[in-house]
């Protein structure tokens, strides 16, 4: 398949550039005539923009369209965060005055730069493998659980969170992301795996003790405090009248009580999705033939990379308040424990990934008549 598709979707992605400050600068003013003026400017390139992505053979697969309308949306997210902080201006100002409360939290400034440039980067590699006609399922289950995490922290701290009683007409579009999203999910888990492992690597990755594989020793070292670190941090949301919890919440982490919710739910997901998966991959580590075990640690290391961007971006950013901020005394611990928790699933999943034979079971031989 030609790749003017996509390069086509890239050039896409990046006319929500002009097209956003075209449309603030027409609809700035507030007045109908220029909103309806600048709605029928955005569709007139819109259209035009995709009829040159595909110009020459389209995509069959339906999940190329899905990603190459992400890939926009992605970019106006960037554009979003960039002048929230007041890096760029005249963007995407008028949304910004009739955007939900949400989107302006520190929570949602992280959302925002995370889709702009991870999940927009995820889009552009998964467009590409589409067009070339190679599997994109690892990187589709990775881009699976970061969505994941992201949508159920976002809308569940939307509805109890203190700004729960300003959900707006955006939001129910939000809603309408989310569909989609969940469709898509669905058609990558259905997608068929593609390793390829010869029988002698699998019967001899099943030989090798633990004693053998001083990697996967480490990993299961790691586990253990890493399951107890996220149990540790959902008890202390939930308000444990321990002093150990109470002390680390004023010490070292405040955020975790800040009104907006966000890292309330998140460390409540965390511990009831997290905690079990440590569990599971223990078990996956010690006894071969789990197959599961790849696919788990992809959709499970971007599901954490996700809500730990956003969770150590949060806490320290300025649009938090000070006193739920991480006291400057104790951000060197804070990061390093953080930073340690977030990449260490990283390198357990590219273990998983690269060196599968341990976890894949031999096919049965077929019998010759």
């Amino acid at each position: 398949m030609s790749a003017s598709a996509g390069t086509g979707v890239f050039v896409f992605s990046l006319m929500s550039i002009p097209i956003c400050y075209l449309f603030n600068s027409l609809t700035y003013n507030g007045s109908a005539d220029a909103f309806f003026f600048a709605w029928c400017t955005t569709v007139l390139i819109l259209a035009t923009s995709a009829r040159f992505m595909i110009k020459k053979k389209a995509p069959v697969d339906p999940l190329f369209y899905v990603y190459a309308g992400y890939a926009f949306l992605s970019v106006v997210n960037l554009i979003i965060g960039l002048e929230q902080d007041n890096i760029i201006d005249g963007f995407v100002t008028f949304y910004l005055k009739e955007a939900d409360p949400h989107i302006k939290t520190a929570h949602g400034h992280m959302i925002s730069y995370w889709d702009g440039c991870v999940h927009y980067l995820m889009y552009l590699l998964m467009i590409t493998a589409i067009t070339w006609g190679d599997s994109y399922r690892a990187i589709g289950l990775y881009w699976v659980g970061s969505f994941l995490m992201r949508a159920i922290v976002y809308i569940l701290g939307n509805a109890v969170g203190k700004y729960g009683t300003q959900v707006g007409p955006l939001f129910l579009l939000h809603m309408l992301y989310i569909s989609v999203s969940v469709w898509a999910c669905f058609r990558i888990f259905s997608q068929p795996s593609t390793q390829e492992i010869q029988l002698t690597s699998i019967q001899e990755g099943e030989r090798k003790s633990l004693l053998h594989r001083p990697l996967d020793l480490l990993f299961i070292i790691y586990l253990i405090p890493a399951l107890a670190f996220c149990v540790f941090r959902g008890l202390v949301v939930l308000d444990c009248s321990s002093k150990c919890c109470q002390d680390y919440t004023k010490q070292y982490e405040p955020y975790l009580k800040d009104p907006s919710a966000y890292p309330k739910i998140q460390m409540l997901v965390g511990m009831l999705y997290s905690g079990p998966y440590y569990i599971i991959t223990l078990y996956g580590l010690l006894v071969p033939g789990c197959e599961w075990i790849p696919d788990l640690t992809l959709v499970h290391s971007g599901a954490l990379a996700q809500a730990q961007f956003s969770h150590i971006g949060a806490s320290l950013h300025t649009r938090t308040p000070f006193s739920y901020r991480v006291p400057a005394d104790s951000q060197p611990y804070f990061l390093l424990v953080n930073v340690l928790y977030t990449l260490v699933p990283q390198a357990l999943c590219y273990r998983c990934c690269t060196r599968p034979a341990f976890f894949l079971r031999p096919m049965p031989e077929k019998k010759s008549e």
